[in-house]
């Protein structure tokens, strides 16, 4: 019996303590915000809070200036960034084989989908997938920006086509990169835009204006395979990024790479719209020059046969 008392008084005694200890620790949390809130809401009133804040800060520069030279120099401008390959795409004298690496664009498919005619870019299969040789990938990407360059160059156009979610930014940028020379198609590709001008554009816009591009870039070729139809009908130069499950020889210019990777779409678009830019600029550049020359021309005539 008296043990039983004893037990019932401790425990009684111990709650009472938890509750006098939770309300203890709720007191000093309210004391503690509260004068902090005081701290952050209290203004410089007087010229001696304003030295002293003076003092602090410079106090902290100070103290940054002397330890700085010991850390890292490594910031958010000269690390990578995950957007780096859609806001600042690399040119194509700067890719790398780490960076195709880094971006996913070595994985293929699995080895039973893989297509015959992607042997040559296999480098072969782990974990029952194919893997990519960027070996190979690296000189035909660059020479896919050398084909855009070349048609920027020469004023034609370029469409970019990713009908993707997520490849939809990717073919804006590029597209906005080129200026009036880029287009993009981000949502679908509508049957017949090619063949049947007339129809899609209306017999005065067909007749008068150019409605066929002059090359047409695609990030997934499978889901268009019906534009690529309508390009090799109308003559137009197609570069594409293949996958290992993909017939390189549907488009003219293959970029053995994964399509389904967003980073590896975005850095492939980012590179072709950046040697477009190029083009771009060598064509405005040259019809200055041409007019220029046209003005000089036209100056000489009418000082001689006045």
């Amino acid at each position: 019996m008296a043990l039983s008392l004893l037990r019932h008084g401790a425990a009684s005694a111990a709650r009472c303590s938890r509750r006098s200890s939770v309300k203890a620790q709720a007191a000093a949390c309210a004391r503690y915000t509260s004068s902090f809130a005081k701290v952050e809401e209290t203004p410089l009133e007087t010229p001696e809070d304003w030295t002293d804040f003076q003092l602090q800060r410079a106090e902290y520069k100070s103290l940054l200036e002397t330890l700085g030279e010991y850390g890292s120099t490594q910031t958010r401008d000269n690390t990578f960034q995950p957007h780096h390959t859609l806001h600042r795409p690399v040119a194509p004298s700067n890719i790398t084989l780490s960076a195709l690496l880094a971006s996913g664009a070595h994985f293929g498919h699995s080895h039973k989908r893989m297509n015959p005619n992607f042997v040559p870019f296999a480098y072969g299969t782990r974990a029952n997938i194919t893997i990519i040789d960027l070996d190979h990938t690296l000189p035909l990407l660059r020479r896919a920006a050398q084909v855009v360059r070349g048609v920027a160059a020469r004023g034609g156009s370029v469409v970019f086509v990713g009908t993707r979610a997520d490849l939809r930014p990717a073919v804006r940028l590029a597209a906005e990169r080129m200026g009036k020379q880029g287009y993009y198609v981000g949502e679908r590709w509508l049957p017949g835009t090619l063949t049947n001008k007339v129809h899609m554009f209306g017999p005065e816009v067909a007749r008068d204006e150019q409605v066929v591009p002059d090359l047409v870039v695609f990030l997934n070729p499978i889901p268009n395979i019906h534009a690529i139809r309508e390009c090799a009908l109308e003559h137009v130069p197609t570069i594409g990024v293949v996958d290992s499950n993909v017939d390189p020889r549907i488009v003219m210019y293959p970029i053995p790479a994964n399509d389904e990777s967003t980073r590896a779409a975005e850095l492939i678009a980012g590179l072709l719209s950046v040697a477009g830019r190029e083009g771009v600029a060598i064509y405005q550049e040259e019809q200055a020059k041409a007019a220029l020359a046209a003005n000089r021309k036209s100056r000489y005539r009418e000082q001689h046969t006045a």
